[in-house]
This record gives C-alpha cells, structure tokens and sequence, in this order.
C-alpha cells in the first residue's frame, strides 16, 4: 500500500484503517479476547501493544519539539530489538480490562486525528525536522503508528480468529 503523501490521505487512511479495526473487534467479548496464540500473544495484546505505539510516537513528537535527545524506539532499546521490547509491552499490559483497552485504543485514535488535522501538509511532510527521525516525515511516522499499526492489528487478529475454529 502507497503511503499518504499529504494531510487529506492521511486522514483518510488513518480513519479507514481504524474503522475497519473496530469493525473487527467490536463484537469481541473478553473472554474471546484474553486466549493466547502459539506466540504468546491475545487479541487484547495486540490493541494493548498498538495503543502502546501511538503514545510512542507522541513521546517522540513532544521530546523533538522540547529539543531533547529523544531516542527510538525507546530508551534502552534499539530498532534490532524490537521482538524483546515488544515483550516487555506485552507482559506490562498483560493485566489490563479488555474494556479499558478498547478505551484507551480509542483516545489513542482520537489523540491521533486531531494532531493529524491540527498539522499542515508542511509539518506533516518535511522530512528531518528533528534529529530522531530518518528519511521519514512525521506524516509517515504517524501512519506507521496509526493506520499501518491497525491493518497489521487486524490481519492478526483475523488470523487469531481463523485458527480457533
């Protein structure tokens, strides 16, 4: 799939992607949402672990505009090993309501658009603005964390779901 190249793409994709997310896990009921795959994980994890991504994305957007050294994908943790720090998320959430999780997915989804339309083309799209990021704009960077975070959520669960039956 093209990446969103402005604002409106972004946007659009951003809530297609969500809505079909939701559409999926809607009519979840926990008890159908705690059960664990053969790599350990639910489907409450999974919504736990994107939700987790957005805020993520967050630190790193406010820690560039406060000048810090902000360092992905997270302190202590570089992009090679993101299987054990994917772990670490997993097991902190692994108490966590599937009803709260849903919740804060959709603040974390609400938090999203309205950054996303509060931005201009020019934030969204200039790459390099702040020395944490690679080629990417933040643009991409957010769909990475919104959009392409919900298509990859809901191919796994959709596969979580098939080889239960």
């Amino acid at each position: 799939m093209t990446a969103a190249r402005n604002r409106a793409d972004l946007i659009a994709v951003s809530n297609a992607e969500y809505a079909r997310l939701r559409k999926l896990i809607d009519p979840i009921p926990e008890a159908a949402a705690l059960p664990r795959d053969a790599e350990g994980w639910s489907i409450r994890d999974i919504i736990a672990h994107r939700t987790h991504w957005l805020g993520l994305f967050f630190s790193w957007t406010a820690g560039g505009e406060a000048g810090e050294d902000v360092q992905t994908p997270a302190p202590g943790y570089k992009w090679n090993q993101l299987t054990a720090y994917n772990e670490a998320v997993r097991a902190a959430s692994a108490g966590s309501d599937w009803a709260q999780v849903q919740s804060d997915m959709e603040a974390a989804h609400l938090r999203l658009m309205a950054w996303i339309e509060a931005s201009s083309d020019e934030r969204l799209y200039t790459c390099h603005l702040y020395p944490w990021m690679n080629d990417w704009p933040l643009g991409r960077w957010a769909e990475a964390a919104g959009a392409s975070h919900y298509r990859s959520a809901a191919k796994a669960i959709r596969k979580m779901l098939r080889d239960r039956e």
